[in-house]
């Protein structure tokens, strides 16, 4: 394994997440060492969820306005994906998932099923996705959905079949990677056709 030796942080911006400049002294294959710089990106750690109905063949996913993907290609500000939440310090992943579910798309869940952990972007950002499956009814309805107004959310909530979700996918209206994947995974396991 390369080596690190040198390791400096320092705090760029501290608003809605943490952003730092990593400085660092990196050994090469050749033996070389050179000083690298980097911005890292701090957000904490998230988890998502599919939940899907085998009966109904359909999933529930949700669309939202998303700032850095407008930033991006202003034709793409609305973002469609599944249910998704940042995890509270010393919060499982599995509590975090079923609050959102709840929170987002109003759906009481009893469980959810880890499935996958993946870093979506490791190059920039250090949060790492912990991505569930649960399968729902519609006895679990409890609420709308839609999010919280503390958090400025404004979510709207698709039931959608499974068959029309890949389409999206397929065609690009569907361009999240939590998502993508997630579809990829019930399509892999064949749980819906």
């Amino acid at each position: 394994m390369n080596k690190l030796k040198n390791i400096t942080n320092r705090v760029l911006s501290n608003e809605w997440a943490t952003l730092n400049q990593i400085d660092y002294d990196y050994q090469f294959k050749d033996g070389s060492w050179k000083r690298i710089s980097r911005e890292s990106y701090d957000r904490g750690d998230g988890a998502c969820i599919l939940l899907y109905n085998i009966e109904k063949r359909t999933v529930i996913l949700t669309k939202q306005f998303r700032m850095p993907a407008y930033a991006n290609n202003k034709n793409e500000g609305m973002s469609i994906e599944v249910c998704a939440g940042a995890i509270d310090k010393q919060e499982a992943p599995e509590v975090c998932i079923i609050r959102e579910v709840e929170e987002e798309v109003g759906y009481k869940i009893p469980k959810a099923t880890k499935v996958l952990e993946a870093y979506t972007s490791p190059g920039a950002v250090t949060e790492k996705m912990y991505l569930f499956v649960a399968e729902y009814s519609d006895a679990m309805k409890i609420n709308e959905g839609g999010g919280l107004a503390i958090e400025n959310e404004e979510i709207e909530v698709l039931e959608i079949p499974f068959h029309e979700a890949i389409q999206m996918m397929n065609n690009q209206e569907i361009i999240d990677a939590k998502t993508i994947m997630l579809l990829q995974y019930a399509q892999i396991h064949q749980w819906i056709d």
